[in-house]
Formats: C-alpha cells, structure tokens, sequence
C-alpha cells in the first residue's frame, strides 16, 4: 500500500485541474506554477538548519548550569527562574507568530529569529550579571518561539503532500541539536580552557549558519496556507485519507480563495484545542525541567559533569529516530491516544528509577525519558491532524504552543524552589512524575478524531 502523503493530490487555482500525487506544491499565492526544485531543497535545509537551532541555548545551559550559578552567585530559586525563562518567553513571544508572518512573510521572521538567537547566545555569558545574562536568554528564546510556532507553519506552506515526512525531518534535526549540545558542551568547554562562557558562546556559529537559507525567502509575503474550510471528500475514509485530504484541501484552497473568505474560528470553544493546549503545556513542562535540572540530578548522585551531560543527550537523542518514527505512525491511526499512553508510561517509570536509584540505572532511565520525551514530536503531528485548513493550522499552533508554554512555565521554577527548600531530590521528582498523570489525559483527549473547525 503506498504511503498516505504521496496519495495527497493538490488543486491548481480555480480548482480545475489535479495535478498527480507527489508533485510539487503549487505556489500559494495563487500563481500556477510549481516551486522550483532547487527551492524546495533549499527551504528543506532551511528547515533542517532552524531545527537544529531550537534547543542548544537549552541544553548547553543545563550541562552547565552549576558552573554559571557558581560564576554569577545565583542561588537554587534564581536557578529555577532561569530554567523557566524558555517557556516564558515561548508563551510571551510565540502568540506574535502569526501576525508577524502576515505582515512580514513566515520566512522573513524565520531569518530574522535565527538572527536572535546567534545575538542572543554570542552577548549573555560575557555580559556579567543574571539580570543581563536573563535578557541575553531572552532575545535567543525570543528568536525560537517565533521559529517554534512557525515550523508547521512552513511546512504546511510549502510541502502540503508531505506533511508527517517533513514534520519528522525537523523534529529529528531538533533532537539532534537538543542532544548534540548535551553532549559536547562540556568537553567543548574543557578543550578552551575550562572557560564557561566560550563553552556557551560556540553555539552562537550554528545560528548564525541557519540565517543563510532563509535569507532567499525573507521578501516572500505569501499568506500562511489555507484561508477557507473545504468540504470532506465524500470518498475519504480512514486516517490516512483524512490527513492526505486536509493537506490537499489546504493547499488547494489557499490558491482557490483569498484572505477575505476566510471564517473566523473562535478557537477558544474547542475542546480539542484545549486537550492539545494542555498536553502540549505538560510536556513541555517535563521537557524544560529534564533539560534544565536532569544533569544536576544525575551529579548531585555522584555522577561525573561529563558523564552527566552524556546522559542528557542521551535522553534527547532518543527523540532523532522516534521524532521521525512517531509521527508516521500517529497520522496511520485515527486516534493517537495509545501512543500518548505508552509515552507517559514510560515517563513514570524512569522517573520511579530516577527516585530509586539514580546512579545505578542512569542510562536505563535516560532512554526511558528520552522516550518520554517524544510527546512533542507527537504534538506538532497532532496540531496537523486536529485542523482541516491552513488556516487552523496557523490558529491551532500558535494557540496550543503560546498556551502551552505558558502552563508549562512553573513547573522547572517549582522544581528549584523544592531542591532548595527540602535539601534532595525526592520532592522535585515525584512532581515530574504527578505531572505525567494529567498529559496523559490531555493527550488522550487531544489526540481524538476530529478537528477544530468542526467543534468551532
């Protein structure tokens, strides 16, 4: 049986003519020809590029944290301030996502996001304070969240027939940025002299490579894709032609309709976009609270600094097969909830290890959580599989994800809080394991069969 996306058939403007499964979307701004191949490839590297750039200003911190306490006199609280500064500002910064792209083009704010996060990461750790180095954070998170909320966006834009296969392609590519900077952060660190801020500051070089392909797209004001709700087909049946024909219908209303047909979905009556909103907000709760404290609870155990850092990105390099296994899977069912099941499962036991013995079975517990940790590759498949337009694409992502992001936004402070407070790890790690109770209820609901548009 072929795969679902190469079933997807898009329209040419006026929905006259199909063109055959596979082919090259149409561009969106209503004109009838293709993308040139060499674009599409460029746009993928793109893609590939920005993904690699989403977590290193996290997870280099997290290999380093206790050496930037140390040279900037914070205490545990300020810790687990600094660790909850990413979703602040992926909830603050990501919401201006969507109107930034209108006005300015989604590749454009793409360029200029890869553009803050090299100056972000290049000024904080030679800025000399935590208020400056808070601010430094900031601008580079900045630069992600718009990216962040963008991706799908992007994809839905330019690759409507092969949505779950590029989802996976930069899913895997931020895994690997997530778990690359674990892992060399501290032996970089040690081969420039043991020097904290030049270990942090090399991640800026990568961003900066990331600004050149999406320099090509930055005059490109094409509107996100998928103005308007298209009927079902009447034929579609089964997830797989269910998702196959969101993504056409998508790409073949963006060119058959203007902005001013679009309806105005009132998403906040969804209970879907709630479910999404909540799964998405509790892993990434889970996700920051591994990234920022995981290698101290590994070195408070007894385990070495690099050893601790290995084991980081052994949890997030996890997420470079499953990102791009999970999300093929979840558009083959129609509903994803027993995936959000096995998931949590495998977070609750890693973190009952994690309890016991953290030292003794660290690596069985890195790659359960690891596998834990894969609910947000899951999650951005699921806002493509809960929409039927571009349009509730561009909506749904900026809503779960601002959302989300901003109930995830105490779980990594209270987790400083009770390391400070109760002097061990005991507290701290039976809240991560609470919280995976509630995600996996939100997942299950989430992750039924039917969209926004429907329920809005």
């Amino acid at each position: 049986m072929p795969d679902d996306e190469t079933q997807t058939q898009t329209l040419n403007r006026g929905g006259a003519a199909r063109t055959p499964a596979g082919s090259p979307p149409p561009q969106l701004s209503g004109a009838a020809e293709t993308p040139a191949p060499w674009l599409l490839r460029l746009i993928a590297v793109g893609l590939v590029l920005a993904a690699l750039n989403l977590r290193p200003a996290i997870t280099s911190l997290g290999a380093l944290l206790e050496e930037v306490r140390e040279g900037l006199h914070m205490s545990g609280s300020v810790a687990g301030v600094l660790t909850s500064v990413p979703p602040l500002c992926f909830a603050v910064f990501g919401v201006m996502a969507p109107r930034l792209a209108r006005r300015f083009g989604a590749g454009a704010v793409v360029c200029a996001g890869m553009a803050a996060i090299a100056a972000g990461l290049l000024i904080r750790p030679y800025i000399g304070s935590t208020a400056g180095f808070l601010a430094a954070s900031a601008l580079a998170l900045m630069g992600i969240a718009v990216s962040n909320i963008l991706m799908p966006v992007i994809v839905k834009r330019w690759f409507p027939d092969r949505v779950g296969t590029m989802t996976g392609l930069y899913s895997m590519a931020l895994a690997l940025g997530t778990a690359l900077a674990a892992a060399v952060t501290v032996p970089l660190t040690g081969a420039m002299g043991g020097n904290w801020q030049s270990g942090l500051a090399v991640w800026a070089g990568l961003a900066a490579l990331a600004v050149l392909p999406w320099i090509v797209l930055v005059r490109d004001r094409t509107p996100a894709p998928g103005q308007a709700a298209p009927a079902r087909s009447a034929a579609a049946s089964g997830p797989s032609a269910s998702v196959s024909g969101r993504a056409a219908g998508a790409s073949g209303q963006a060119a058959a309709s203007g902005p001013a047909e679009a309806p105005a979905l009132r998403i906040t009556r969804s209970r879907t976009a709630w479910g999404l909103a909540c799964f998405f907000g509790l892993q990434a709760t889970a996700a920051y609270i591994t990234m920022g404290w995981m290698p101290q609870i590994f070195r408070d155990a007894g385990v070495s600094a690099g050893t601790a850092g290995v084991l980081l990105a052994v949890t997030m390099a996890m997420g470079v097969p499953l990102a791009f296994v999970i999300p093929r899977v979840a558009a083959r069912l129609r509903q994803q909830g027993p995936i959000v099941v096995v998931l949590g499962m495998c977070g609750l036991i890693g973190y009952g290890g994690l309890y016991l013995a953290p030292a003794a079975g660290a690596w069985a517990w890195a790659l359960l959580l690891g596998v834990a940790n894969c609910a947000f590759p899951l999650a951005l498949t699921m806002i493509g599989m809960r929409t039927r337009t571009g349009a509730g694409v561009v909506r749904l992502s900026a809503f779960a994800q601002s959302t989300g992001y901003l109930l995830s936004i105490p779980g990594p402070l209270l987790v400083g809080v009770l390391y400070q407070h109760s002097g061990g790890w005991g507290l701290p790690i039976a809240l991560m394991a609470g919280l995976m109770i509630p995600q996996m209820v939100a997942g299950v609901l989430a992750g039924r069969d039917r969209t926004i548009e429907d329920e809005c």
